[in-house]
């Protein structure tokens, strides 16, 4: 390792030969993110684009268990209780960080590997290089705390083959290599235990390398990802999940035999009946819209609609706060949540993030 960086506790940023490293370093909260983490990112990744003697930037998480789980909900929570108009911050200093990944002048490189949730799949699955493992598992759990997929993945979700986005947005399952693959999350599945040796490789590229220098690095070290169970499942997703109502997807569901079926049926209805009903209105308007950007400030607005209503704060309180997993939703239904009542989260109350783009 040479030339490091000025970089803090919780983030670190260092070189090896042409590559710039991003190293996230909470090992301990499963590197997720928090304000000071994104604050100190952002300039990184810009000194980085600047310098003629980096090749790649890659992103990596400290310790044995992931990448990064997510944002740190239990500090929104508190703001949140607290009613501290700060609360929403973070999501405006992490979403243009989204956006900035996905437009790097420069190949980004992300190792997504052991657990990739929430706005770790943020930062990583914009990237150009998208690596998993045999021990990646990925999710975007947010209708499970009452909240609602957002890092720009009603983008991305909606651009997955069929409706294998939206299993994934609305049941929130954890899915491993093969399927972040196949929901073109991820371009390719390298042996855990071979990363560092790829990061190495990636570090002796020359500054400037071509786009195929990079993926030729990359395809050397790949491996086959092995069965996709979205793969397996694709047609019955494809009937099941076309609708363009929560509660045609569970009738539909219902319809169908065999366990798949039933397990998926159980666990949305587990989910928060408002989540469900404005994810699933967010990624179909985000299957219609022309930019990632439109897509970020229409997830900042409900996000922050989101946070002046019950089911976010219970949602944490129940899987992290408390921790007994009995979230009491309200509504607790699906047939209560009206249409009508979710026209509000689309309706902006703040000045938008990205005002110097045409969206």
């Amino acid at each position: 390792m040479n030339d490091t960086f000025e970089q803090t506790d919780e983030i670190l940023f260092d070189r090896i030969g042409a590559a710039a490293i991003i190293r996230l370093n909470r090992p301990k909260a499963l590197n997720s993110l928090n304000l000071a983490m994104v604050h100190a990112m952002k300039p990184a990744l810009t000194r980085f684009a600047e310098d003629d003697t980096v090749a790649c930037v890659v992103l990596t998480g400290e310790g044995e268990r992931g990448l990064c789980a997510g944002g740190d909900i239990r500090a929104i929570y508190a703001l949140g209780q607290a009613g501290d108009p700060e609360v929403s911050r973070f999501w405006r200093e992490e979403f243009p960080i989204n956006h900035r990944i996905a437009h790097y002048p420069k190949p980004y490189v992300a190792l997504m590997d052991g657990i990739v949730m929430g706005g770790g799949v943020g930062i990583a699955a914009h990237g150009r290089y998208r690596i998993v493992t045999e021990r990646t598992r990925l999710a975007m759990p947010e209708t499970g705390i009452g909240y609602v997929p957002d890092v720009g993945m009603t983008w991305l979700l909606p651009k997955a083959p069929g409706e294998a986005g939206t299993f994934m947005g609305l049941t929130g399952e954890i899915v491993g290599a093969a399927d972040v693959i196949h929901a073109g999350l991820a371009d390719a599945c390298v042996p855990s235990e071979r990363l560092p040796e790829l990061v190495r490789a990636l570090g002796t590229l020359s500054p400037g390398a071509e786009e195929s220098s990079v993926r030729a690095v990359v395809e050397w070290f790949e491996v086959p990802a092995g069965d996709s169970m979205l793969a397996r499942e694709q047609a019955l997703i494809d009937r099941c999940f076309s609708f363009d109502r929560v509660e045609e997807i569970m009738a539909a569901l219902a319809r169908e035999p065999g366990d798949f079926a039933s397990a998926t049926r159980d666990t949305i209805a587990r989910r928060s009946p408002t989540s469900l009903k404005l994810t699933l209105r967010l990624l179909r308007r985000g299957r219609d819209s022309s930019s990632l950007v439109e897509c970020l400030e229409r997830e900042f607005t409900a996000a922050c609609e989101i946070l002046r209503q019950h089911d976010f704060y219970e949602g944490v309180r129940a899987a992290i706060i408390d921790k007994d997993r009995d979230p009491k939703w309200s509504p607790a239904r699906l047939e209560d949540v009206r249409e009508e009542d979710l026209d509000g989260y689309f309706s902006a109350r703040h000045p938008v993030m990205f005002a110097d783009h045409r969206l």
